[in-house]
């Protein structure tokens, strides 16, 4: 399976925040967010690895910025690194206001996908090639949170986190 680069799998999202989307402030509701994040996810996954994926985790979600009624933000998706069936993606959500013509990072996640085949197993998917000095910090940084997830969830070990154990042992 041949390697493929990063910046093949990147994706680009529109969508306009409309009344149904928002709470009652005018502020977008983070579940609408978390659902077309997870779009554009799934988005960058399947144009990586050419087949049905699923989301198996999300890291942690918070706003820097609330998003009101009638902006467009724009979700941008890449896969930071593959593994051997998953994938890490990396989103960026620009809250953009129309009116003003400004715009300011809302929100950054990690989302990890599982590349799926036919009878919805779990599939091997082609390595990452980062190029730019964004792509390879995202690269190089997720190990450590694929073994943070890892722990987190109960399915690793905190011993066997070789990456993180110089976070939690003392020098």
């Amino acid at each position: 399976m041949e390697a493929r680069k990063a910046q093949d799998s990147f994706t680009t999202m529109n969508e306009l925040v409309l009344p149904n989307d928002t709470n009652t402030f005018g502020d977008l509701m983070g579940g609408k967010l978390m659902y077309w994040m997870d779009i554009a996810a799934y988005f960058s996954a399947a144009k990586h690895c050419n087949s049905a994926c699923m989301t198996a985790s999300v890291d942690n979600l918070s706003f820097k910025s609330s998003i009101k009624l009638g902006n467009v933000i724009c979700i941008e998706a890449i896969v930071s690194r593959a593994f051997s069936t998953s994938m890490e993606i990396h989103l960026k959500v620009w809250n953009q206001n129309m009116i003003t013509q400004s715009r300011e990072l809302s929100n950054e996640a990690f989302f990890t996908f599982v590349a799926l085949d036919e009878n919805k197993k779990p599939k091997k998917v082609p390595e990452i090639i980062p190029e730019t000095e964004e792509q390879i910090k995202l690269f190089d940084g997720a190990l450590r949170r694929r073994q943070l997830r890892l722990v987190l969830s109960g399915k690793m070990n905190p011993h066997d986190a070789t990456e993180l154990k110089a976070y939690f042992t003392e020098v």
